[in-house]
């Protein structure tokens, strides 16, 4: 096996000389201190099954989902692929979400620990996957900005970022991700592995408890952009089948980059559930989550009278016929 750290980047590896599908415990030792240390990991030339997906996956913890198609295609009953989606349905609409800086699962009660995904079709040109080191975010960070973040929160929402971002505002689902619930975290998170600090911030993320909306949003925006304005910061994936790629979603950001929509494009997505000692916000049910609920719907009656210019127009998607 071979750990070789991403040139000219302050983060991420390439493993190589080592199979997934039949990973032993002593193989997966230095890959889990390799994620740790790097962040995120490339694994090129893997083709993975689903269900070898999903074993490599339950290394790290209990999934949240398992190889799930992040697709713009359809998958059918015979897990073959069937039909490309409109860019206007829900399902495109969160795709073309994603295009911005964020963390996954930051929506739920626990966020998740990390993300992997595996390239089965990819197109011809464009749609990379981008990943940013939001620990060497914020040790770039001066003192005067750490002073002021620190102890602040942000609520957490897809149905914010979905109608902040490209203006689309889902209906509600009880059982998906726009759900009417915001979770709040703080600013900077302390890595529960490891100990280091990062910023904790994107696309998801609006509200600070104690400032007004203004400099809520100026302050969440310009972190996000200082982590990603240093080159070695942010590393940009070129896909080709069999890659598979696996990151820290307690450290790093990532946004998928826009490529023709017409064209397929298939990965396959296994996320892991955080541990509830460390990425535990609050449940619905707790009183805490009255305050996100108010904080969520105030919000969203603003975005609908200022998102009619983006891409979606302020608007819900049409149901599938």
């Amino acid at each position: 096996m071979h750990i070789t750290p991403i040139p000219e980047k302050v983060f991420g590896a390439t493993v190589t000389g080592v199979s997934l599908a039949s990973l032993t415990d002593a193989d997966f030792a230095p890959i889990h201190a390799a994620f740790l240390d790097h962040g995120f990991l490339l694994f090129p030339g893997q083709f993975l099954s689903d269900e070898e997906n999903v074993v490599f996956g339950r290394r790290f913890g209990e999934l949240e989902f398992a190889a799930a198609p992040m697709s713009n295609q359809e998958r059918l009953d015979d897990g073959s692929l069937g039909r490309v989606y409109d860019i206007d349905s829900q399902r495109m609409r969160t795709n073309v979400g994603n295009e911005a800086w964020h963390t996954d699962s930051t929506y739920k009660p626990i966020s998740s620990k990390c993300a992997m995904l595996s390239a089965v079709v990819v197109p011809e040109a464009d749609g990379e996957t981008e990943l940013a080191d939001l620990r060497a975010g914020y040790a770039a960070l001066d003192q005067a900005t750490k002073d002021r973040i620190a102890g602040l929160s942000a609520y957490h929402s897809t149905q914010y970022s979905q109608a902040n971002d490209v203006g689309d505002f889902p209906p509600e689902d009880d059982g998906g991700i726009y759900h009417g619930e915001a979770y709040l975290r703080p600013l900077v998170k302390v890595h529960p592995e490891t100990g280091v600090p990062n910023l904790f911030v994107g696309r998801h993320a609006f509200g600070i408890p104690g400032l007004d909306r203004a400099e809520s949003r100026q302050l969440i925006r310009s972190l996000v952009d200082f982590v990603v304005s240093d080159p070695a910061r942010v590393y940009t994936h070129r896909w080709r089948p069999g890659d598979t790629l696996l990151w820290d979603n307690r450290a790093i950001a990532h946004r998928a980059r826009p490529y023709d929509y017409a064209e397929p494009r298939v990965l396959i997505g296994t996320r892991v559930a955080g541990e509830p000692e460390s990425e535990l916000a609050y449940y619905p049910t707790d009183r805490e989550a009255e305050a996100g609920r108010a904080a969520l719907k105030a919000e969203l009656e603003l975005l609908r009278q200022e998102t009619r210019d983006r891409r979606y127009g302020g608007t819900t998607a049409a149901p599938v016929a």
